[in-house]
């Protein structure tokens, strides 16, 4: 199958995720917390209504790929093509009724993050990437993605979505950074990311997030001509702390201050 099938069946996956997903959102659903004993980690029906109907998917189409996601595990994750959904990246933020929130998905060969979209589906947007270019489809029409020059920190629009989710010592850290932007704020999950590669963003500082939240922003990002890494600088495939930006410089300078 070629590049432009799979993005053919990721607009599919899109289509049945946002419709699975949509009769939920700003209505009184029921939330459990999937981390009971801690910080509160919400789930809800959509979203294990949403990541089921993707899996069925992709298992009466391509049998033999992996499936990784959020709410349901890892099926055959070694495999040559491993699909990675999150079906709702921003529970917090849909619960509350904000449309800050997206279904991501991946594919990934043999470990790399070929394909990846977001899909806003309340507000009808969709933002696409291959590591090489990256699109934006929605009510303003369809548009290429790229990120804008940005020198120096001081220049810098930076989002998180919020310090509360660092822990103390890497919250210190942060606010290194945060002192030294032009504009920090807080909130946006996944479309945070979306904005950076749309050039509205310059960086986004994250912390402790799984795979499933990062791999399928990669190939827009970078498709984008952003950069995406680890604070240390290592691949960010794995998740954990998570730097992205729009420009080198102020890649650079950022690190410097997360690695102080």
């Amino acid at each position: 199958m070629t590049a432009i099938d799979f993005a053919t069946f990721v607009d599919e996956l899109a289509t049945v995720s946002g419709e699975t997903i949509l009769p939920f959102f700003r209505t009184a659903l029921t939330v459990d917390d999937k981390n009971a004993s801690g910080r509160f980690d919400p789930v809800t029906a959509a979203d294990r209504a949403a990541e089921q109907a993707m899996r069925t998917l992709i298992r009466r189409n391509f049998p033999d790929h992996g499936i990784i996601g959020e709410e349901f595990g890892d099926d055959r994750g070694d495999a040559e093509y491993v699909w990675v959904l999150d079906p709702i990246d921003g529970t917090k933020s849909f619960i509350a009724g904000m449309p800050v929130w997206g279904t991501l998905i991946a594919l990934m060969r043999l470990g790399e993050p070929v394909f990846g979209m977001v899909h806003q589906p309340f507000m009808r947007e969709r933002f696409t990437g291959d590591g090489v270019a990256a699109y934006y489809r929605g009510p303003a029409g369809k548009r290429d993605l790229r990120v804008r020059p940005c020198e120096k920190l001081s220049d810098t629009v930076l989002f998180t979505t919020s310090p509360l989710l660092m822990n103390e010592t890497d919250r210190a850290i942060f606010r290194r950074v945060e002192d030294g932007a032009r504009l920090s704020r807080y909130g946006g999950d996944c479309y945070a990311y979306c904005m950076l590669a749309a050039g509205h963003v310059d960086l986004v500082i994250e912390t402790e997030l799984k795979p499933h939240d990062i791999v399928p922003l990669i190939p827009i990002i970078r498709g984008a001509g952003g950069l995406v890494t680890t604070w240390e600088g290592g691949a960010p495939e794995g998740g954990g702390r998570i730097i992205a930006a729009a420009d080198k410089r102020v890649h650079e300078a950022a690190m410097k201050l997360l690695n102080q």
